[in-house]
């Protein structure tokens, strides 16, 4: 079992970012490798579950992620199912200038497909890759709580900005 842990300060408050990572669909904005979000299912206590597939190391893995627990404004874990099987650990701490959001990430390197020679890489890129999702969602976060742009047309999902 491989693990990952990361974390940002985002000048934004804790709630917004909390209701930003509840709808699935944006991880697509987030996070570079995750190829497809389908069938997100939000519940109203911040809960939700989905079918995702990523790209690591060219190859296409398909699996199911659903929320194992979840306290509003403070904490998201996720295990994912299939594909690569992993928990994902999101917690938001409010800090005097905005949120400090820690991400914590144990998975499985599917080493039967991609071997064990490329273990040592896929650790390296797996690090980078959970650093780039946090300053996406920092630079994402930060936007609209500087310019307004990417509010809310509906509660809790923020719309992108303009092109």
């Amino acid at each position: 079992m491989e693990r990952i842990e990361k974390s940002v300060l985002i000048e934004a408050p804790v709630t917004r970012i909390f209701e930003y990572m509840t709808d699935p669909t944006n991880l697509l904005e987030i996070w570079p490798s995750l190829v497809a979000v389908e069938h997100a299912e939000i519940k109203a206590d911040g809960s939700h579950a989905f079918d995702w597939t990523y790209k690591m190391a060219g190859l296409h893995f398909h699996g199911h992620a659903r929320t194992l627990d979840v306290e509003r404004d403070w904490r998201r874990v996720v295990r994912n199912d299939a594909g690569i099987p992993s928990t994902l650990t999101w917690r938001y701490e409010a800090r005097e200038h905005g949120t400090e959001v820690m991400l914590l990430v144990d998975y499985e390197i599917p080493i039967p497909v991609l071997g064990r020679l490329a273990a040592p890489f896929l650790r390296r890129a797996n690090e980078r890759e959970a650093e780039i999702v946090l300053e996406n969602l920092k630079e994402r976060m930060e936007i609209v709580e500087t310019t307004g742009l990417g509010e809310s047309t509906r509660e809790g999902a923020p719309t992108p900005p303009p092109p």
